[in-house]
């Protein structure tokens, strides 16, 4: 029962990297924290390569196959700068649920592009409940004084549909490659993007100014992001997949419950119906899907 230990583990250290995430990008630029916490994420990526020893198969990739891993590495920046700059304005408790949201979408997107209609009223239902979560956990806090910038809403959108474009461009273009080399090369992609985006920007001036404190925030949040994928990956390779799944997408209540402790943003009882709503649907997919 070791690989559900490590789908737990996934879910915690998922979790935690939103929160440390938040922690290192209040004085910090998103774009520069995006692209140094990848650079540590890169490097776990490829320790999981040299634990699986897949790394010879690096010149045997199609063309298709990186092509389509090149564009959901694209997906998958696009979708970490957009979380970033969601997490920099808004609260971690409604950010996490909208970017969670993915789920959603991945699952229409495979219905339509992979034709993968089994149980699908299960599916739909358990989609629907998400939907209806989320909604309920975005509402705007009641207590506060000062009108709210509406930004981190557009991000945290926009963060769930390249996660979920992520992940359908990612099925094709794993479907020949081992998994945990197909993520090193996504990663690398990952890299690349997010450091073109903060010299575009010319924000690499912002690097001799860093936050010592925050620095360290956004190293742990991209450490915190690595074990989450070593112990994901360790579970899907040994366990139940339909198990470990929705068991990583509890993730959103380790954020809740930590944004809670470290930010204390507490959830009304409406949200906190919202979170139940998102446990039940996935747990309806996880089930009967």
């Amino acid at each position: 029962m070791t690989w559900l230990l490590m789908a737990v583990l996934s879910a915690f250290f998922a979790g935690l990297t939103s929160i440390l995430a938040k922690c290192g990008i209040r004085k910090t630029d998103s774009d520069v924290a995006t692209a140094l916490r990848t650079v540590v994420v890169l490097a776990f990526s490829w320790i999981m390569v040299f634990i699986v020893g897949s790394q010879g198969s690096l010149a045997d990739i199609e063309p298709k196959s990186l092509v389509f891993l090149i564009l959901s590495g694209l997906a998958t920046g696009a979708s970490w700068i957009c979380y970033f700059k969601a997490l920099a304005t808004g609260d971690v408790n409604k950010v996490v649920p909208i970017d969670k949201s993915s789920t959603i979408l991945t699952v229409l997107l495979a219905i339509i592009c992979f034709g993968e209609t089994q149980n699908l009223a299960v599916k739909l239902v358990g989609t629907v409940l998400l939907a209806i979560g989320i909604f309920l956990m975005i509402e705007k806090k009641q207590t506060e004084a000062h009108k709210e910038s509406k930004a981190w809403i557009l991000y945290a959108v926009l963060s769930a549909v390249f996660a979920a474009l992520t992940s359908i461009l990612a099925k094709v273009g794993i479907s020949e490659v081992e998994s945990n080399l197909g993520t090193a090369v996504r990663t690398g992609v990952v890299l690349v993007m997010a450091w073109m985006v903060v010299f575009a920007q010319g924000k690499q001036k912002y690097l001799g100014k860093l936050d010592m404190k925050e620095l360290m925030f956004i190293a742990l949040s991209g450490v915190a992001t690595g074990a989450s994928w070593l112990c994901y990956y360790y579970a899907i390779a040994n366990g139940v997949v339909s198990v470990v799944v929705p068991i990583d997408k509890m993730s959103v209540l380790i954020a809740v419950a930590f944004s809670y402790f470290v930010f204390g943003e507490k959830l009304s009882k409406k949200a906190m119906l919202g979170l139940g709503l998102m446990l039940a649907g996935t747990l309806v997919m996880a089930i009967w899907a």
